[in-house]
Parts: C-alpha cells; sequence; structure tokens
C-alpha cells in the first residue's frame, strides 16, 4: 500500500490552482490564432505614422502658417514642411509596395485587404450583417480570424484604392519639380493627360487627403469598438499578431 503512494516531491503541480488570481478567480483558456505575420504588422504601423506625417504637412502646404519671422526667405519653416511631406511619401510607396509584394508570399489573410470577392452572394450577406451589427441593430457579432468582410470591403476601398490614388497624384506633382526627365515623370505624367491643369490635380489630391482623415477616423473607432464589443482582440492583434477570442 505504502508503494501505490507517489512521493510528494514527484507529484504534479496543480496548475489550475497556481493559475488562480488573488479574487480565487481561475484562469481562463482562450483561443488564440496567429493571424497577421510580422511583415504585415510592420508595414502596417509604419504606412499609419506616415500617413500621419503627410496629412499633417498636406494640410499646412494646402493651408500655410502665417508668417511669424517677417519674409518667407528669412526662415526655411515651409521647407521643411515640404521635405517632411516628400520624405514620407516616398516611405509610404516603398511600403505600400512591400506589403502588395508579401500578399503573393504571405497567408491569406495578407492579401484580404488587396480584392473584394464581389462573386460570392454570402459574403455580401455578411457585409450586411456587420453594417447591421454596427448600427446597433444586431445582439451578437460574428467571430472572424481576419478581417471581418465589412472592414475587407473598407480596407480595400478606403485604404488600398485611396492610398494608391495618393501615391500616383503625389509622384505626378512632384514630377514638377524633378523636371521631364526624371523617373518620377515618366512613370508619373501621364496623370497630367487626365488633368492637364496641374492645379485640378492638386485639388484632387487634397480631396484625397480628406478622404483618407475619414478612412482613418472611421478605422480608429470601428477597431476600438470590436475591441470591446465582439469580444475579439483587434488592436493587439496589430501588436502581437494573434486574434484572441474572448469567449
Amino acid at each position: 500500500m505504502m508503494d501505490a503512494v507517489a512521493p510528494t516531491s514527484e507529484a504534479k503541480p496543480d496548475l489550475t490552482a497556481i493559475a488562480a488570481d488573488a479574487a480565487g478567480e481561475q484562469a481562463v483558456g482562450r483561443p488564440t490564432v496567429y493571424v497577421y505575420e510580422a511583415p504585415v504588422r510592420i508595414c502596417h504601423w509604419v504606412n499609419a505614422v506616415s500617413i500621419l506625417v503627410l496629412m499633417v504637412t498636406g494640410y499646412l502646404i494646402g493651408t500655410p502658417l502665417p508668417t511669424v519671422a517677417g519674409e518667407a526667405s528669412d526662415n526655411f519653416v515651409m521647407g521643411y514642411i515640404r521635405f517632411a511631406h516628400f520624405a514620407a511619401g516616398q516611405v509610404l510607396a516603398v511600403f505600400f509596395l512591400a506589403r502588395i509584394l508579401w500578399a503573393f508570399v504571405g497567408n491569406h489573410h495578407s492579401r484580404q485587404i488587396f480584392y473584394i470577392p464581389v462573386h460570392r452572394k454570402q459574403f455580401w450577406k455578411e457585409v450586411l450583417h456587420e453594417i447591421r451589427w454596427y448600427a446597433f441593430l444586431e445582439r451578437e457579432p460574428k467571430m472572424y480570424v481576419g478581417h471581418n468582410p465589412l472592414a475587407q470591403t473598407a480596407m480595400f476601398t478606403g485604404f488600398t484604392l485611396f492610398v494608391a490614388f495618393m501615391i500616383v497624384t503625389g509622384f505626378a506633382l512632384y514630377s514638377e519639380g524633378t523636371g521631364i526627365d526624371s523617373w518620377q515623370h515618366r512613370l508619373f505624367g501621364w496623370v497630367f493627360a487626365i488633368w492637364p491643369n496641374s492645379q485640378d490635380v492638386h485639388t484632387w489630391h487634397h480631396l484625397g487627403m480628406w478622404a483618407l482623415v475619414m478612412f482613418v477616423l472611421v478605422h480608429i473607432y470601428a477597431a476600438i469598438r470590436e475591441d470591446i464589443m465582439s469580444r475579439q482582440s483587434i488592436i493587439s492583434s496589430m501588436i502581437s499578431g494573434e486574434r484572441q477570442f474572448r469567449d
């Protein structure tokens, strides 16, 4: 009978008891799925910072600061603003291109923002459900590992297409300073065949900025809202790459 009792030192620890918190509540295991790979997360945050810099400097270029130190030739404030704008634009273009390239080699979640499955009837039914969920007309959310159908539609139209438009028109405007022999003009000079008047390109580029401003506001609101109400991680997923389902 004594041999049947395992020594205390060799007994397996009670992990449930160890995981209990100070209030006596037991730890709950939650399913976690690895969704966003490192290149996707890096591009996301670099693009986010670049877009923020572009918005602020772009607004200041369109609505210059009042002169605080005499003539413009007496200071280089606008020069610094323009440099920050051009630098951020080129960083955005490089990482946007990198994001496109990764869509070919990454997992299927990395490709979601580059297309909409318009041929799938179920996709549009789920888009309608998400619209009703955001409008507080549905009691329970659906769980998705990657982007939900409405988010995928918004990311494709509000981010992918808008950012591509801003990059093309931005480099076209930049080519006016670099000259017709520059690679910028050779690649993007065709924009002036659509809008021969440079001011028209400026106007559309400026309107594109405000469209991105609205997208960013909705994007941040939706991410915070879903993180709280849908009971699945959203913001932390773009840091760790893992989607956690809390229920």
